[in-house]
């Protein structure tokens, strides 16, 4: 792919002519921005949309464009101006109705990759890891090669088989009928993707090829994805996995999103899958069901930081440092008398992060302990949770028992979670469009 000095970005229509060699290979085009003429930024790459031909290769009709609101629309190709590093030109010109594919479309990333192949040369099947694309001097663009991997020759687990490259003429899918088409490509071009943009892009997939995919997602990363999912979606994929599966999922996802999540399950299955996670999860998890969807208590965390008045400054920025943190949870400390798990003993106070910067790494918790803050009863309702947190703008509340004992902490996203209709991550913006028209 030829790579330009950088952008010239003067409001000038950059020529398809001085791109017509140009070969970009998909799996790479992802994520890559999308820029106007004068260099705002419009969206990025999610896919590359083609449509087949009975005589030549796969034509290129199109992107989809990932803009703000993590919506993803479709862009012509013919509105692209230029590809270079790391960055797409365009005319400006965009509809921003949400992608609907057609029938007949393909999506490149989605779709293609991973399918299997027969090489016409007789050497046998191999499975398509990428796709690379190229304009003619007409500035239409198609297929041009396929990157493929064929079968390993090495029994060794950390051996991969050889590579080639193959016109598009040169290979005839093959599947099997019931064979399921391999995500294992797919899911390595999604492994930089937050866990918010995961969700979206899991969720612009067919119906059976997310459930391929979600199925070779690592748990962590599906778990990560699931809790940014509408709760419905959240089911159907918990549907498509078997128990075994569905409950490391669970064990892996924050114990009050799992709760949200078991809850919309029938009482059958959700006790079957409540036995099949690790004790400890399933404890807070089942914890968390025993309350009001719209208490306090429904809304917790059971897992925020927990210490002793004895324990130093050091040792809960230690703890604060932990990568794997939700940011609202890391803002403070929660200084109990023993245990230090929930539910810990009576709460003593709160440290927020910033006092802690203030003080010596040696200084005692208990000495710097927020004794004004005011927990709150886990049967407290929801709008009374909301109330205190906003009254003085606080990014999380301790929540106490009848016995004063601290039991969980609810964050400013949980209460966003609740206090937002169900569909927010779905909903569209208006359907108005930029200039261009209707796709």
């Amino acid at each position: 792919m030829r790579v330009s000095a950088g952008p010239e970005f003067a409001g000038s229509r950059t020529t398809l002519d001085s791109v017509s060699t140009q070969r970009v290979f998909v799996a790479r085009l992802a994520g890559c921005a999308v820029f106007d003429p004068v260099g705002d930024r419009l969206g990025k790459v999610r896919d590359v949309v083609i449509v087949y031909r009975s005589t030549a290769s796969p034509r290129v009709i199109g992107l989809v464009v990932e803009i703000p609101g993590r919506r993803h629309v479709f862009m012509s190709i013919g509105r692209v101006t230029s590809i270079r590093a790391g960055q797409v030109l365009t005319t400006g010109l965009i509809n921003v109705r949400r992608f609907q594919p057609r029938p007949g479309e393909v999506r490149v990333l989605a779709e293609l990759l991973g399918r299997r192949v027969e090489l016409a040369d007789g050497s046998g099947s191999a499975v398509i890891e990428d796709v690379a694309i190229e304009p003619n001097r007409l500035g239409e663009w198609s297929v041009n090669q396929l990157f493929l991997r064929k079968p390993k020759t090495s029994a060794s687990p950390f051996a991969k088989g050889p590579t080639t490259f193959a016109a598009w003429n040169e290979v005839a899918e093959k599947r099997a009928p019931g064979e399921s088409q391999s995500a294992e490509q797919l899911v390595a071009t999604y492994s930089e993707l937050h866990a918010a943009d995961l969700a979206t892009t899991l969720l612009d997939l067919p119906q059976q090829r997310l459930i391929e995919v979600a199925e070779e997602l690592p748990d962590d990363r599906l778990a990560d994805a699931l809790e940014e999912m509408p709760e419905e979606d959240q089911v159907h994929i918990l549907d498509g996995l078997g128990d075994e599966r569905a409950a490391d999922i669970l064990d892996h996802m924050e114990p009050d999103d799992a709760a949200d999540l078991l809850a919309q399950l029938p009482k059958k299955r959700l006790e079957q899958l409540l036995d099949l996670m690790e004790p400890e999860e399933a404890e807070d998890v089942r914890t968390l069901l025993s309350y009001g969807p719209d208490t306090a208590g429904g809304l917790m965390t059971t897992e925020p930081i927990v210490l002793s008045a004895d324990a130093t400054v050091a040792e809960a920025l230690a703890l604060i440092r932990r990568h794997e943190l939700h940011p609202a949870l890391a803002a403070a400390v929660f200084v109990t008398l023993p245990p230090f798990e929930t539910p810990t003993g009576r709460l003593l106070g709160v440290v927020h992060f910033q006092r802690m910067l203030r003080y010596p790494p040696h200084e005692r918790l208990g000495a710097i302990v927020d004794e004004t803050m005011e927990p709150i009863s886990a049967m407290a309702s929801a709008a009374e949770t909301a109330r205190l947190l906003a009254s003085y703008d606080l990014v999380s509340l301790p929540v106490v028992d009848a016995a004063g004992r601290l039991v969980g902490v609810v964050s400013i996203d949980d209460v966003l979670d609740y206090l937002l209709p169900d569909d927010w991550r779905t909903q569209d913006a208006d359907d108005s469009e930029t200039a261009g028209g209707a796709r």
